[in-house]
């Protein structure tokens, strides 16, 4: 299907972008999944910055101005489900669920956060499996300790490699050869040193997952040395504030990342703009006057689809 719209000029504008910037282009792997979605979407555009998404709502805004794949973070859904910091506490039916709810809602593909597989192989196994009937194109495994953090908060405590590594076995195995994009992470470079991050994301590839994620760098020199010896693709976590400096796409597709994640900017955006408008409402008791600062009526109507839904409605019956 060809792109149009902000998605198409946006999809283009990467495409076009000189091969100088983006030396991440990387061979096919030769397993099964090397034709999922989001291979396809890096064949075509080298490196890719895009963006994170945790409800319905945060995904068709996402698709609207013109991301061609984006990710449900594990931060963010604590957050908005829950109310609550990524310390462990989502389980993995409520992950699910609400992943479920976002790949209904857009036709993207979405990458989800899957934590640890929330146990040990077995539950990976399961995990993945039920990840690919919500509809999910992929996700991220990671191997902290059990309840895991956020990678940018402190007290992180990782598995031992060979236990890693045995549950990226599960998961690919789950997959069974559909069309499901894993990317190993490792949070072992706060825990463990740089070497032991590499490895594990070399074994972690090597037993058949999609991408390679170093969680939290936190330099510039520690980005360069992950993009030197880490296997593409490679995952950039760019979060405002966080300990990773966060740099142009460019700049990373020179280091060898392709995949540049943007996880939490729309909930930072969100919860600053809510604050705000909510702050005006309570003080002054009108939002006149900060009408330009609000999407109108007619334009989220149309983001959520009513005319749609009433074209439906119409076609059996109903008024």
């Amino acid at each position: 299907m060809p792109l149009t719209g902000a998605r198409g000029l946006v999809f283009r504008a990467v495409r076009l972008l000189p091969r100088a910037l983006t030396p991440g282009r990387f061979a096919v792997m030769s397993h099964s999944s090397s034709q999922t979605r989001v291979h396809r979407i890096l064949e075509d555009a080298g490196s890719l910055a895009f963006a994170g998404i945790y409800d319905a709502l945060s995904a068709k805004i996402a698709q609207r101005v013109g991301f061609p794949m984006a990710f449900v973070s594990g931060y963010s859904v604590a957050a908005t489900l829950l109310g609550e910091p990524d310390l462990g506490l989502l389980t993995q039916t409520e992950m699910v669920d609400r992943a479920r709810r976002m790949c209904l809602s857009v036709h993207i593909p979405i990458i989800v956060d899957a934590d640890t597989g929330y146990g040990g192989p077995l539950n990976v196994h399961r995990t993945v499996q039920e990840m690919i009937a919500a509809g999910a194109a992929g996700c991220f495994l990671e191997d902290q300790v059990w309840p895991k953090k956020c990678g940018h908060l402190r007290g992180k405590q990782v598995i031992d490699r060979e236990d890693y590594v045995q549950k990226i076995r599960a998961a690919v195995d789950a997959r069974a050869g559909r069309d499901f994009f894993i990317v190993a992470r490792t949070d072992a470079l706060a825990v463990l040193g740089m070497d032991e991050a590499i490895a594990r994301v070399t074994a972690a590839r090597a037993a058949g997952a999609d991408a390679s994620f170093v969680e939290a760098p936190g330099s510039l020199e520690e980005l360069a040395e992950i993009g030197r010896r880490s296997p593409a693709p490679n995952v950039a976590n760019m979060i405002e504030g966080g300990k990773t400096p966060v740099l142009p796409r460019a700049r990373l597709a020179e280091l060898n990342f392709q995949l540049i994640l943007y996880p939490l900017t729309g909930l930072f955006a969100t919860a600053r703009a809510l604050e705000q408008m909510y702050r005006r409402v309570a003080v002054e008791g009108t939002t006149l006057g900060e009408e330009r600062q609000l999407m109108s009526f007619a334009e989220f109507n149309e983001l959520i689809g009513v005319e749609g839904r009433y074209a439906l409605a119409e076609r059996f019956g109903g008024r």
